[in-house]
């Protein structure tokens, strides 16, 4: 599966782990030495992402969050590359 269905449950992989930086007062992602400076959208999709909810499910969360519409193209791209990266799995 090349991009993420709007019904696949997609999950951060087990090397990786979100992380609120107190200090810099900034979302990060932490990967076996690496870390990730995640803007806000991309820790909201990353938070979301924890194998309880399918793509759809993730999308109506963000749209009511951030009162917009019309998300899913957005967020199923940036899971494309976010899985491609190997920091989410999807199921």
């Amino acid at each position: 599966m090349d991009r993420p269905e709007l019904t696949a449950i997609p999950k951060l992989a087990t090397k990786a782990m979100l992380k609120h930086d107190n200090v810099r007062d900034v979302e990060l992602l932490l990967l076996p030495e690496r870390v990730v400076l995640l803007n806000k959208s991309g820790a909201a999709i990353l938070g979301l992402c924890d194998g309880s909810r399918t793509v759809r499910q993730v999308v109506d969360q963000l749209e009511r969050d951030f009162e917009a519409d019309d998300l899913a193209s957005d967020v199923m791209k940036f899971l494309q590359d976010a899985r491609g990266r190997g920091w989410v799995v999807v199921a």
